[in-house]
């Protein structure tokens, strides 16, 4: 059986648990979705992969604190098992803990420590194998890096898109979490003094959509928002995101798996940091010109909302560096990273 370890709420967003999800269905293709569990912490994240279709168990333990949920492991003992774990929490003790039990598999956005484990897959598009297997160098560590493991869903392969002569459409997200309300931040500076236009004589207003996230805690400020604002739409469980991304213009938004999604559609796009974690992808597709780069929100806010709306304007002004960062983005994933580490943890079960 295979066994699925991720939490999402509002602290730490949806995207742990929304990958894993992603992998499951990639997997289930494969062995069945009778064959997948999930365990989470709490309810609503397990509520979360069972709407999904997926048996889950929460284990009413702290998120933070993977350790005390050892015990619940004991009962896996007996049982032919591939771990997939999603978690910042994890230490040395719990994963050799795990892999007494099954052979484990990490997902692991920062690639600067040695786990105890089988397998670790870093999807991120700094991540680089050689470099991996150097800091795995006499461990018998399977390593899997690069954009070619982003576990994106099937609806963000073969995506087509255009770029317009006006930007008229713009995404803000953030993240399911968002507990600062920084896209709140990021919409009252668009849409303020320096109002954003479509070009220099155009002052028709752009439209604004937000994605509100699984675990967003300020959806009421939101609709309150909304229901005041003609060109401000919100987007709460989305399904056809990929659609919703097709339609828009430019997007704002946090590094993480939301970049790889807006890249496979082509969606120019402006990204920034609000987290450690989010610092290293920010900067690579602003360094490597793929997208603009505003800055680590969590570091220097005001600077990193000046330059936003520098960015934004020069990005809606500028169709032919909007179609420089389409061009660029396309080339960044094929979309079908979860199907490989789907295959990657079928060929974990078969040494079980």
């Amino acid at each position: 059986m295979y066994v699925i370890r991720a939490d999402g709420n509002a602290k730490i967003g949806a995207g742990h648990l929304m990958r894993c999800l992603t992998i499951a269905d990639a997997l289930a293709h494969e062995t069945g979705r009778e064959e997948i569990l999930f365990l989470c912490a709490d309810e609503r994240s397990a509520e979360l992969a069972k709407r999904h279709g997926f048996a889950a168990r929460a284990l009413g333990t702290d998120y933070r604190d993977l350790e005390m949920e050892l015990p619940a492991w004991e009962e896996f003992h007996k049982k032919s098992c591939v771990i997939l774990i999603d978690s910042y929490y994890v230490t040395k003790d719990y994963l050799k803990a795990l892999g007494r039990i099954g052979r484990t598999i990490l997902l692991d956005d920062m690639g600067e420590d040695v786990f105890p484990v089988d397998a670790v897959v870093n999807y991120n598009a700094f991540a680089e194998e050689e470099t991996y297997q150097e800091l795995y160098q006499n461990k018998n560590t399977m390593c899997y890096a690069g954009a070619r493991y982003v576990p994106l869903r099937p609806q963000f392969t073969g995506v087509s898109y255009e770029v317009r002569d006006r930007v008229r459409e713009v995404l803000i997200t953030v993240g399911g979490g968002d507990a600062a309300d920084i896209a709140g931040r990021i919409w009252e500076r668009l849409t303020g003094d320096r109002n954003l236009q479509t070009d220099t004589t155009d002052s028709r207003k752009l439209n604004y959509h937000l994605i509100i996230g699984q675990f967003h805690p300020h959806v009421d400020a939101w609709r309150q928002r909304a229901a005041s604002c003609a060109n401000l739409f919100l987007h709460q469980d989305v399904e056809d995101m990929a659609g919703l991304m097709k339609r828009c213009d430019l997007a704002v938004t946090a590094g993480g798996t939301t970049v790889y999604e807006l890249a496979a559609v082509g969606v120019p796009l402006i990204c920034f940091s609000c987290a450690e974690n989010q610092e290293r992808l920010a900067r690579y597709v602003g360094e490597h010109a793929i997208a603009g780069y505003a800055g680590a929100f969590h570091r220097d806010a005001e600077g990193t909302l000046e330059r936003m709306c520098g960015l934004a304007e020069e990005f809606c002004r500028d169709k032919s560096k909007r179609n420089m960062c389409y061009e660029k983005e396309r080339a960044m994933t094929d979309g079908k990273g979860a199907g490989r580490i789907a295959e990657k943890m079928i060929a974990l079960s078969r040494r079980a």
